[in-house]
């Protein structure tokens, strides 16, 4: 980005202007994505603690913690500067998460599924990729319905829904 930013300051004042917009364009999209590929790291590990809930019918408070905070930092990078549009509209998760999360979220859920009990590949076959795309959807939902300050209660209620949410809220086994 620094060879960008010397080219688009040369550009600049040697009035190359239509070369500095180029060069606005390609810092633009090189930023658009970074914050996409942030987006779907928090997707993943949100995929990663919904697998688990998924196969083990428990909801533990650090995969709550996981969640709760995977959908947050989700809402926070989504907004765009503007506050009024988003890099990642509401019809656009399931191509997303099918195309470029799901897999990778299912072999490094592997590793911790009953402990390890299962390898990518066997997992892959018992994990209901529907529920888990509907389940995540919830979630995402809510980055769209709910303010800052009201997205964690919401989060919650839907946490409780999950298998095994209504121990983790009561606190029990």
């Amino acid at each position: 980005m620094t060879q960008e930013l010397i080219d688009l300051r040369n550009s600049i004042l040697e009035n190359r202007y239509a070369d500095a917009l180029a060069i606005v364009d390609e810092l633009e999209g090189m930023s658009k994505q970074a914050i996409i590929r942030n987006i779907q790291s928090f997707v993943k590990i949100l995929l990663i603690h919904l697998i688990k809930n998924q196969i083990e019918k428990r909801l533990t408070n650090s995969w709550a913690t996981s969640i709760r905070n995977s959908v947050m930092e989700i809402k926070r990078l989504n907004l765009k500067e503007n506050k009024k549009s988003y890099y990642i509209n509401a019809d656009e998760w399931e191509i997303l998460i099918l195309e470029e999360v799901i897999e990778e979220a299912i072999a490094n859920a592997s590793e911790e599924v009953l402990n390890g009990a299962y390898n990518q590949f066997q997992l892959a076959e018992i994990v209901s990729k529907t529920d888990l795309l509907q389940t995540s959807f919830k979630f995402l939902n809510l980055t769209y319905e709910h303010s800052a300050k009201t997205l964690p209660n919401a989060i919650a209620e839907v946490l409780i829904q999950l298998p095994g949410g209504e121990n983790w809220i009561n606190r029990k086994g």
